[in-house]
């Protein structure tokens, strides 16, 4: 898209909320609070990362500021990201809107939609409110800019600037703070060494020292995130600001594990969220409120004291008269080069999940996943000796059930599929009408996407693969049981202290 065709549809977009605001009787005090100036609001969003802090309960990882964090505000169990990947997830919580709904469901396509007519991203409708809106990508929030947003955009237009010092005496505002951790490559921390023997896996994978270090790695690398947030919230007290700024931490969806990050399991898109600061309460609570990310943009348009467009499909959570979500939905389509359908529909107790491709595996070849998780391999390798128990085996099979069902108060790890079970009949009767009245509702996007896009997505990651693998000095044919011999000398190259 270009330039001018972008200008346009912003501005067109623009004159759109504006009659919105006009049209709507707004309060400057959050939640109709008399007398409370406008809070400023900060997110702080991290990569790649489930709920696996210790105030979620995790107590091998040492999390102390998110920890205070959510001491002083509210950390939600429940919070299921539309996507299980970044660009379509980031692009659904930036909108309020599913992926799906704007046509931004395929991750990174070369020809970035444009938003339909009347759709403003959040950062316009908070400029829109008098807030200076912010944006960066790295703790020392000099920037640049972190979107990745699967639509065409300017940040530089988009965003005001990359630190909130830069907003006009008195006015408040909204930034964003984008870092990198918890996404692969990991990072050891050896202040505070996680240790391998005492890591308790999900039993989808297997009990192998391998997939312990690598989950001990995410564990330190979540810890070197905390470090990164809690010197956000320090700058944040240092300039005087912590008593009037709402704080949300969040996840951009689940953690980059074999059955996580791409899929709708809770691994992919069940992520943390935690919120602190004026006017949330009850502090230290862990509720189990069921949340989409979506909802985030109509939560903190609330805030500000302002009103949640239509279009939005988002909703506000905060405040005292908000409405619970009965459902939350979540897609996944193409990831990079690898193309899939899935669509999921969720209560707090139970999960659809509908496969559109259903004759084709679950470990469809992924280039990223390949070059980057060490324990696919060791999977690969390991169903292909028979060594994996029927429950690990499950997810390395050459086809896949068109629906699984299961009942998350019983089975936490999503094991037992109960889609013919007769005692869930109707419960999946609900969960599948509610699912097929989202998707013709949302599902907007083009079905199969254009061949040009996947052909480029193709050769992009090709050469991406092929480049990655040369730089190891692997073939990019090398055999799996090959290429698992180069991910044990790394693994004794990253935990020296096994080797003694």
């Amino acid at each position: 898209m270009s330039d001018s065709q972008f200008n346009t549809a912003a501005r067109t977009a623009f004159r759109f909320v504006c009659l919105i605001l006009l049209a709507c009787k707004t309060t400057p005090h959050a939640y109709g609070q008399p007398g409370a100036a406008r809070p400023n609001i900060l997110w702080i969003v991290a990569n790649d990362i489930s709920t696996d802090l210790g105030c979620y309960g995790n107590s091998l990882v040492h999390t102390p500021n998110l920890d205070r964090l959510a001491a002083r505000g509210i950390a939600y169990k429940n919070m299921i990201t539309a996507g299980a990947v970044c660009s379509p997830s980031r692009s659904a919580f930036i909108t309020g809107m599913h992926a799906i709904s704007i046509n931004c469901h395929n991750q990174f396509p070369n020809k970035k939609t444009v938003l339909p007519a009347g759709i403003l991203p959040l950062p316009g409708l908070m400029r829109a409110q008098g807030y200076y809106v912010a944006n960066t990508g790295g703790v020392d929030m000099k920037g640049p800019y972190y979107t990745g947003y699967n639509f065409g955009h300017d940040p530089a237009k988009m965003y005001d600037g990359f630190h909130w010092s830069g907003r006009k005496k008195g006015q408040p505002f909204f930034a964003q703070v984008h870092l990198k951790f918890t996404h692969r490559p990991f990072a050891r921390d050896p202040s505070r060494l996680v240790d391998p023997d005492k890591i308790k896996l999900p039993p989808y994978y297997p009990d192998h020292p391998m997939a312990r270090k690598d989950w001990a790695m995410y564990l330190e690398t979540m810890q070197l995130l905390d470090r990164e947030v809690g010197a956000i919230l320090d700058q944040l007290k240092k300039d005087g600001l912590e008593q009037n700024t709402v704080v949300f931490f969040f996840g951009d969806h689940g953690h980059p594990h074999v059955r996580g990050k791409q899929f709708l399991y809770e691994g992919g898109v069940n992520a943390p969220l935690i919120v602190s600061g004026p006017g949330v309460s009850p502090a230290g609570e862990a509720s189990d409120r069921l949340i989409s990310n979506i909802d985030i943009a109509a939560a903190t348009l609330k805030l500000a004291g302002a009103p949640v467009p239509s279009f939005m499909q988002g909703r506000d959570f905060l405040g005292k008269d908000a409405i619970p979500n009965r459902y939350v939905f979540a897609a996944r389509d193409r990831c990079d080069e690898t193309l899939d359908r899935i669509r999921m529909v969720r209560t707090k107790d139970l999960k659809l999940i509908r496969n559109y491709y259903p004759d084709r595996p679950y470990t469809q070849f992924n280039a990223y996943k390949k070059t980057d998780y060490p324990v696919l391999t060791l999977m690969q390798v390991m169903y292909q000796r028979g060594e994996l128990t029927a429950e690990q085996a499950r997810f390395m099979a050459g086809s896949r059930p068109e629906f699984e069902l299961y009942d998350l108060r019983k089975d936490p790890f999503e094991l037992e599929n109960l889609a013919d079970h007769p005692a869930y009949r109707e419960q999946l009767r609900e969960l599948s009408e509610a699912l097929s009245k989202w998707t013709a509702e949302a599902d907007k996007g083009p079905h199969p996407e254009a061949a040009e896009e996947i052909a480029f997505a193709r050769e992009k990651m090709k050469k991406a693969y092929e480049t990655k693998m040369k730089s190891r000095g692997l073939p990019a044919d090398v055999s799996d049981a090959g290429y698992l011999e180069f991910w044990e000398s790394e693994f004794a190259r990253w935990f020296p202290e096994n080797n003694r």
